[in-house]
Order: structure tokens, then sequence, then C-alpha cells
């Protein structure tokens, strides 16, 4: 068992709690047509503590009819950006002021650490101002034959934009969906992930109070195989952006192939995180602790394959190991808790199986379990594998735990294999104090993003997105504005217009009469 440093052990349960959650559907919370429910649990006990509406094809196909109405009648599509923007901040300004609040709540309904969680909420608040200020200084190419022409790009809104998100970090990363889908004047119908709704049913009053008018935000909770199969295949969504799993990404692709919609996806992940001998190795271990125990290892870009150089490589090991083992596991809700409660029992066996199944793959260093003072809940001690073989499973799957596998590698080019040796190609991590090779490596390595000496800071203007296994599309800055909108080219002619006459004109008027 692991000798993790426990944080107080508590059952911290927010006041105010709801103890049902509906739909809101043009401006209405509603419950499903149906009147079916889903039972709905907080991860440090496993109780239920409140029921959701459970959203059906009826349900979905109410909320896209008044959105696809928004969109072709309402004022939203016509604004002028500046106004949608003013709409935009005042969002981030409501945000903003309930920090605390969303914070609890999230905490609560996902377990992560609450010191976390209240970076996701200014994290979300940024979103939206980004956004505002982007759609204002939006602009496009103009293209002038001197005399004879001009031609220019005409952006304009798609219509209903289908939104599915998961429940790892649901507040921040539903505002990255929503954020640039309204700025650009499209409607949406938004699908939360069915464990984590809480925050989610905060967006609607939060719009209203920001003068959103009806019909442009719609919610519809739900089960994905009921209300986010019914999204994907609504023939007047044109567009789906979904974060979430590999094969669920898959099914989706397939689903929206009948009536081609636009798709960005952004799935799994199996991050290398790349340390040579010449890395600061100090920065180098902040980082790959950081980068794979933040967020309860509930994160798609997790560094949860950490390659060593053989020089450095079991001082590494012994002083990672000795770190993951002091890391403070406790109640979310606990300012001193660096990771917390795994999201749902469902998720917690599947990380545990990982764990066992890491038992016969790697030299167990650190965790290896639940917490021994953490009998109850969804817990899993920082567990660290080392000696991990290229084949083994705990190598090439993503767990999304706190797991990690490290594996040592002789030379750069083997390094280099290493790192490509997955189906996966969301992020990469280099660590090494020679130039040449940090960019030699990150534009060889297979993925859509490198951090070199840095862990996951990303700036809100360069495209996120993955390639091979971990996703389709990008979004982020300039390439969000891409996905949500047409780019209409406009041709004008100057002058006289110089068309080729197929067909004799005079022919044409001597056999008349």
């Amino acid at each position: 068992m692991t000798n993790t440093s426990p944080a107080t052990n508590t059952h911290y349960v927010p006041e105010d709690l709801p103890t049902h959650i509906q739909h809101y559907i043009d401006g209405q919370f509603v419950d499903s047509i149906s009147g079916k429910t889903f039972d709905v649990l907080d991860p440090v006990s496993n109780g239920n503590y409140a029921t959701a509406a459970a959203g059906q094809k009826e349900d979905i196909d109410r909320a896209v009819a008044a959105a696809r109405e928004a969109f072709v009648n309402g004022p939203w599509p016509r604004m002028k950006p500046r106004e949608r923007a003013r709409v935009l901040n005042r969002i981030a300004d409501a945000v903003e002021a309930q920090e605390d609040r969303l914070a609890e709540l999230e905490t609560f309904d996902t377990g992560l650490p609450t010191t976390q969680a209240k970076g996701q909420a200014r994290r979300a608040a940024e979103n939206f101002r980004f956004f505002a200020d982007l759609v204002v200084a939006q602009f496009d190419d103009a293209m002038k034959v001197p005399g004879s022409q001009i031609n220019y790009v005409n952006r304009k809104p798609i219509g209903v934009a289908g939104l599915i998100t998961p429940w790892n970090t649901p507040f921040m990363l539903e505002s990255w969906k929503l954020a640039p889908a309204l700025a650009t004047g499209n409607t949406v119908v938004l699908k939360p992930a069915e464990f984590t709704p809480l925050s989610a049913s905060l967006w609607a009053q939060i719009f209203k109070d920001a003068g959103l008018p009806d019909g442009v935000f719609n919610l519809v909770n739900g089960l994905g195989e009921e209300a986010g199969d019914a999204l994907v295949k609504h023939p007047d969504v044109p567009l789906i952006s979904f974060t979430g799993e590999t094969t669920t990404g898959q099914l989706i692709f397939r689903n929206a192939a009948e009536n081609l919609k636009g798709l960005s996806m952004e799935l799994g992940g199996k991050s290398p995180c790349v340390v040579f001998a010449d890395a600061d190795l100090d920065a180098a271990l902040d980082s790959a602790l950081f980068g794979v125990f933040s967020l309860n290892g509930e994160r798609c870009t997790a560094g949860s394959r950490i390659l060593v150089e053989r020089a450095i490589y079991n001082e590494f090991c012994e002083r990672y190991a000795a770190r993951a083992k002091t890391i403070v596991v406790g109640d979310p809700h606990d300012p001193k808790t660096q990771v917390g409660a795994l999201v749902h029992p469902e998720h917690y066996e599947k990380v545990a199986s990982y764990v066992e199944i890491g038992k016969s793959e790697g030299r167990l260093l650190a965790g290896g379990g639940r917490p021994e003072h953490l009998p109850e809940g969804n817990y899993i001690a920082p567990t660290v594998f080392a000696d991990v073989a290229p084949e083994a499973r705990i190598f090439q799957e993503e767990i999304f735990g706190p797991v990690v596998a490290i594996t040592p590698f002789d030379n750069d080019d083997e390094a280099l294999a290493l790192a490509n040796n997955t189906k996966y190609g969301l992020a990469a991590y280099i660590w090494t104090q020679n130039l040449t090779r940090a960019h030699n490596f990150s534009q060889n390595v297979e993925a859509g993003m490198v951090w070199l000496n840095s862990h996951n800071v990303r700036d809100l203007r360069t495209p996120f997105g993955g390639v091979k296994a971990s996703g389709l599309g990008h979004e982020g800055g300039y390439r969000s504005i891409d996905f949500y909108t047409d780019q209409q080219a406009v041709h004008i002619t100057l002058g006289a217009v110089h068309t080729p006459k197929f067909g004799s004109v005079d022919d044409a008027a001597s056999t008349e009469g």
C-alpha cells in the first residue's frame, strides 16, 4: 500500500444543492417529455444527491427546433460583433462573480480538488472574454485586381451547433465550446456529460441575466446513447463539437456522415513526457508530476508515459516515486488536497483494473491501490510503474487516472520511436537543454501540441487538437472562428464584363422574323 499523505477525511456537502436538474429549452426550465430521469451521485460518498431529466429524441427535437427558430428569425445572428461581444463580457463577469460557488459545485460533482476547480472557473471566464475580443477584431482578406475585380471573404454563422462535453473539467470545457459558437452568431444545443450535470445547469441563468435571447442557448441532459446520439443524428444540426474518448468519437464520426456534418473532435491521449539527461531535472520532475496527477489524472493531455534517458533513469525514478508518495490525497473540498476522488464508481473500477494490470507489467514504485485512510469513495493513490515495456497495456492504453508508466531509452532515435509508439497523438512534453534536439524532436513527434521545457500552459490563440486517434480538426483562436463559420467568397467585377460568347449573336438575330 501507499504512504501517500492524507488530507482531512470529511464529506463536505454544499448548501442549497438542487434535488432535481432540468433541461433548459427556449428560455424555460423543463423536464423530459417522457418524464424520464437518471440519478446523479457525488464521488466522495457515491450517494445520489439529485435526479436529472433524461433527454430523449423528442427532447432533442424540441431543443433543436428552438435553436433553429432563434437562428432563422431571432436577433442573435444578425447582431453586430460588438453587440454580441458585450453579452459575452457580461457572461464572463457573471462567471467571475460566482467563482467560489462554481468551484464548490464543480468540486462536489467531479471530485476535483477545490484549488484546481477554482482555476477552471477563472479559465471559463477568460474563454468568453477572449472570443468577445476576437470576434470584434476578426477580419478577412480582400483581394483587388485594379480596374478589374474585387474579391472578399464574407463570414457567416452556420446554424445550430451541437456541443457534447466531457466530465473531467465540465464547466471550463463547456465554455471552450460555448464562447466561440455564440460569439460567431450561432445558436447551440449543449449536451453535458451525464456524470456531471450540476455546474452545466448554472449556464442558463448566467446567459439569461447577461441578455442572451431565448432559444440561442439550449441544454438537454441525458445519456450519450440517447440524447447525445439524437443530437448527432439530427438533420437540423450542421455542426458537432465533441470532447471525449476515442471510441465514442468514432461512433459520432459514423453517425454524422449521413448528413455530412462539420465535425471537431478532441479525443483520447497517451502523451509522452520525454526527459533527456541534459534536462533541468528539478523542473522536469515538477512538470512530470503535475502533468499526470493534477485534475486527478483525469486529463486528456496528461503526460502518462514518461520516457527517461538511461543515464538519469534510476535517479529520476527514485525521486519521482518519493514525490508521488507525498502527494496529498483526500476530500476534494480540503484546500490541502492535491488528488481528490475520481468522478464515478464506473470510472474508479476502470482505473483500478489498470492498476492491477500494471502490477504484472511494471515495477511498482508508489501507490498501487486505494489509500489506507480513505476506505470509501472513488480514491486511488498516485501510482507509479517503472521499467514498463512499450507493448504493455499501461504503456499503450489511456487510463485517465493518477497512474503513470516510466520507460528508459538510450538515444534520440529510440526516444522518438517510443514517443510515437501509440495510436494516440494529442500532446508531447520534451525536456532538454539542447536547442537543436528540442526543435528536431518536436517536429518529428506525432502530436498535435508540443511543450518544450514547459508544463501544460496554453495560449488561447493557438490551435488545440491532436493527430491519429486523438482527434479530428482543431479549435482555439482563429481555428474556432473557422469551425463555427462559413467562409463565403464574393467576387465583384469592376467595369466591362469580358465573358466568352457561346453561340453566334449575329446569326441568331438574322434568323428572327
